[in-house]
């Protein structure tokens, strides 16, 4: 090892120590030939951005000119997530659950074991519906309220998005 590739632990140690607890996440450190360039913590990461682009409305057909295959229909935009317990429509009578995190969706605690809930079951207020993994952790999906399970919303495995509904539920007493 050469001369220049030591580092002074101790003072390295020292430096570090003194780091801890502050607002700062980047420090070049320059002593003579020495110099230490340190940074703490992860980078922001930096969330996607989301464009929404109008569809135009189809132009008239010119007389005369070949006919155009018709536009692809747009995509359906997705509705805008109802929050946890919230009721799908008065004529449904039918509540959802949706995701509290951005996560991986499981419907039971291990690929070996039976899903937590199945359609048409009865489920009481607490009970675990699934498994929502978000940064490597298993968070455990309860049941706010009774009900009866209408449908599965999201397959097994299937990454989610924070507020996307999982269940649809039917109220019970």
């Amino acid at each position: 090892m050469t001369e220049r590739a030591r580092v002074d632990v101790d003072k390295l140690k020292a430096i570090l120590t003194a780091l801890q607890g502050t607002d700062v996440t980047r420090l070049t450190w320059v002593s003579g030939q020495e110099t230490l360039d340190v940074r703490l913590g992860h980078p922001p990461v930096a969330a996607p951005a989301v464009h929404a682009v109008p569809m135009a409305a189809p132009l008239p057909a010119v007389q005369g000119a070949p006919a155009a295959a018709p536009p692809p229909a747009p995509a359906a935009a997705p509705a805008p997530a109802a929050p946890a317990g919230a009721r799908a429509g008065d004529d449904q009578k039918t509540f959802t659950v949706n995701s509290p995190f951005v996560g991986t969706f499981y419907r039971s605690a291990s690929p070996d074991s039976a899903p937590f809930v199945d359609v048409g079951q009865t489920v009481k207020k607490g009970q675990v519906l699934c498994i929502v993994e978000a940064m490597k952790l298993m968070n455990e999906i309860e049941a706010e309220q009774p009900g009866r399970l209408q449908e599965v919303l999201v397959q097994n495995g299937s990454p989610v998005e924070y507020g996307e509904p999982l269940f649809r539920f039917e109220p019970v007493q």
